[in-house]
């Protein structure tokens, strides 16, 4: 399929103008928490997602800005973003997103998804994520380095690990919610039944 890499690379550039420190950091560590909000937030939103995943995206693109506009930035909840991936082209997705570091993160957690359709129906998909990896200012030595750790690879697979054995999770999106599952890319009213009446 051919891509339009003009128009992936000017909104692309967008969504990492807009990211703090644009300068190279190091990896974040796959056992390290990667979440949006406040540490004491009253309530914890836990979220199982594959970057390959359409319904996935649909929840970062349609739920998640007003979730994050009207519940994370006043405080209200913390979203813990947790990589399940279901398929090798997610797994290095995730890979990649960590190899940014724990700054840069979720501005490629939100460009992969997105874009999703553009890298992830491209003949190679690898090499359309590196695309968007560089302009994120990550080189090929920097992903093929994070590629080849084999501790940032065997982590992310021991979190699908935990998912499915703690929280039965098969399926993404997935989100664990006071203890409870939920599946399936919830919308801003079906979160909100479930958060309003934890909120103080």
């Amino acid at each position: 399929m051919r891509v339009p890499w003009l128009a992936v690379f000017l909104f692309v550039s967008v969504l990492f103008a807009g990211a703090a420190d644009p300068a190279r950091s190091a990896p974040a560590p796959a056992d390290m928490e990667m979440a949006l909000g406040r540490d004491d937030a009253p309530v914890t939103i836990i979220e199982y997602a594959s970057l390959s995943c359409p319904h996935c995206a649909k929840f970062h693109e349609e739920t998640l800005p007003a979730l994050r506009e009207k519940y994370i930035d006043t405080g209200k909840v913390r979203l813990v973003f947790r990589e399940f991936p279901l398929e090798r082209t997610a797994f290095l997705a995730s890979i990649i997103a960590r190899c940014a570091g724990e700054k840069r993160y979720f501005a490629f957690i939100d460009a992969f998804f997105k874009k999703q359709r553009a890298w992830y129906s491209a003949d190679d998909p690898f090499e359309a994520l590196l695309r968007i990896a560089r302009l994120g200012g990550l080189s090929a030595k920097d992903v093929k380095a994070c590629v080849e750790d084999e501790a940032l690879g065997d982590g992310i697979l021991q979190t699908r690990l935990d998912a499915e054995q703690e929280h039965g999770i098969s399926s993404t999106p997935s989100f664990v919610i006071d203890g409870k599952t939920y599946l399936g890319a919830l919308t801003l009213e079906e979160v909100e039944k479930i958060i309003i009446p934890l909120i103080p």
